[in-house]
Protein backbone atom coordinates (compact mmCIF):
# COMPACT_ATOMS: atom_id res chain seq x y z
CA UNK A 1 0.00 0.00 0.00
CA UNK A 2 2.86 2.79 0.82
CA UNK A 3 4.60 2.01 -2.16
CA UNK A 4 5.14 4.10 -5.19
CA UNK A 5 2.09 3.70 -7.66
CA UNK A 6 2.20 6.93 -9.58
CA UNK A 7 5.14 9.47 -11.42
CA UNK A 8 4.75 12.59 -13.05
CA UNK A 9 7.13 14.17 -15.40
CA UNK A 10 7.49 17.32 -16.38
CA UNK A 11 8.05 19.24 -19.74
CA UNK A 12 8.89 22.92 -21.48
CA UNK A 13 7.86 21.05 -24.74
CA UNK A 14 6.01 18.08 -23.85
CA UNK A 15 6.05 16.82 -27.27
CA UNK A 16 9.51 16.57 -27.51
CA UNK A 17 9.25 14.60 -23.87
CA UNK A 18 6.56 12.27 -25.85
CA UNK A 19 8.87 11.39 -28.40
CA UNK A 20 11.83 10.91 -26.11
CA UNK A 21 10.17 8.21 -23.54
CA UNK A 22 8.41 6.84 -26.43
CA UNK A 23 11.47 6.46 -28.53
CA UNK A 24 13.66 5.33 -25.17
CA UNK A 25 11.31 2.94 -23.30
CA UNK A 26 7.85 2.82 -26.09
CA UNK A 27 6.10 4.23 -23.85
CA UNK A 28 2.30 5.16 -25.20
CA UNK A 29 0.57 9.02 -24.34
CA UNK A 30 -2.75 9.72 -24.08
CA UNK A 31 -3.65 13.42 -23.67
CA UNK A 32 -6.55 14.27 -21.34
CA UNK A 33 -8.81 16.97 -22.47
CA UNK A 34 -10.59 19.32 -20.28
CA UNK A 35 -7.81 19.51 -17.30
CA UNK A 36 -6.24 22.73 -15.96
CA UNK A 37 -2.81 22.23 -17.27
CA UNK A 38 -1.78 19.82 -20.72
CA UNK A 39 -1.63 16.93 -19.23
CA UNK A 40 -0.73 12.89 -20.79
CA UNK A 41 -1.16 9.98 -18.99
CA UNK A 42 1.50 7.51 -19.87
CA UNK A 43 1.11 3.58 -20.16
CA UNK A 44 4.06 1.94 -19.47
CA UNK A 45 4.47 -1.95 -18.91
CA UNK A 46 3.91 -1.86 -15.23
CA UNK A 47 3.31 1.88 -12.72
CA UNK A 48 1.57 4.35 -14.08
CA UNK A 49 2.24 8.08 -15.46
CA UNK A 50 1.78 10.89 -16.33
CA UNK A 51 3.06 13.67 -18.35
CA UNK A 52 2.71 17.92 -17.89
CA UNK A 53 3.52 20.90 -19.45
CA UNK A 54 6.04 22.24 -16.94
CA UNK A 55 4.20 24.80 -14.57
CA UNK A 56 7.28 26.84 -13.57
CA UNK A 57 11.05 27.50 -14.52
CA UNK A 58 13.12 24.38 -13.95
CA UNK A 59 15.70 24.68 -11.35
CA UNK A 60 19.42 25.84 -13.28
CA UNK A 61 21.44 23.66 -14.80
CA UNK A 62 24.31 21.63 -12.27
CA UNK A 63 21.28 21.92 -9.96
CA UNK A 64 20.49 19.15 -7.55
CA UNK A 65 17.46 17.38 -7.70
CA UNK A 66 14.13 19.07 -6.36
CA UNK A 67 11.99 15.98 -6.96
CA UNK A 68 11.90 11.91 -6.56
CA UNK A 69 14.41 10.35 -9.00
CA UNK A 70 12.55 7.07 -10.58
CA UNK A 71 14.70 4.22 -11.85
CA UNK A 72 13.43 2.18 -14.87
CA UNK A 73 14.43 -1.51 -14.91
CA UNK A 74 15.54 -2.21 -18.57
CA UNK A 75 16.56 -5.72 -19.64
CA UNK A 76 20.09 -4.39 -21.71
CA UNK A 77 21.64 -1.15 -19.76
CA UNK A 78 24.39 -0.31 -22.33
CA UNK A 79 21.42 -0.50 -25.33
CA UNK A 80 18.70 1.61 -23.44
CA UNK A 81 22.24 4.02 -22.23
CA UNK A 82 22.53 3.69 -26.48
CA UNK A 83 19.10 4.64 -27.51
CA UNK A 84 18.95 7.40 -24.53
CA UNK A 85 21.94 9.46 -25.93
CA UNK A 86 20.78 8.57 -29.73
CA UNK A 87 17.46 10.17 -28.27
CA UNK A 88 19.24 13.37 -26.61
CA UNK A 89 19.60 12.60 -23.76
CA UNK A 90 22.47 12.80 -21.45
CA UNK A 91 24.45 11.32 -18.83
CA UNK A 92 24.44 12.67 -15.25
CA UNK A 93 26.11 9.27 -13.49
CA UNK A 94 27.40 6.78 -15.77
CA UNK A 95 27.02 3.22 -14.92
CA UNK A 96 28.13 1.76 -11.80
CA UNK A 97 28.01 -1.56 -10.25
CA UNK A 98 25.19 -1.89 -7.13
CA UNK A 99 27.43 -4.80 -5.94
CA UNK A 100 25.69 -8.47 -6.49
CA UNK A 101 22.51 -6.38 -7.20
CA UNK A 102 22.54 -4.34 -10.60
CA UNK A 103 23.81 -2.36 -13.10
CA UNK A 104 22.97 1.25 -12.76
CA UNK A 105 23.19 5.02 -14.03
CA UNK A 106 21.20 8.56 -14.18
CA UNK A 107 20.88 10.54 -17.29
CA UNK A 108 19.32 13.72 -18.08
CA UNK A 109 16.55 13.60 -20.40
CA UNK A 110 15.70 16.57 -23.02
CA UNK A 111 13.57 18.61 -20.86
CA UNK A 112 16.58 18.44 -18.21
CA UNK A 113 14.95 15.80 -15.83
CA UNK A 114 17.49 13.36 -13.82
CA UNK A 115 16.03 9.80 -14.03
CA UNK A 116 17.94 6.35 -13.45
CA UNK A 117 17.80 3.05 -15.62
CA UNK A 118 18.88 -0.25 -13.71
CA UNK A 119 19.76 -3.75 -15.20
CA UNK A 120 19.69 -6.57 -12.57
CA UNK A 121 22.54 -8.50 -12.44
CA UNK A 122 23.75 -10.66 -8.87
CA UNK A 123 27.12 -10.80 -10.82
CA UNK A 124 27.27 -7.02 -10.69
CA UNK A 125 30.87 -5.27 -9.13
Amino acid sequence: MNSPAYFEIQADDPEQAIGFYGGVFGWKFTKVPGLPVEYWLIQTESMRGGLLKRPAPAPPPRSGTNAYVCSMEVRDFDATAVAIAKSGGQVALAKFAVPGTCWQGYFLDTQGNTFGIFQVDPQAK
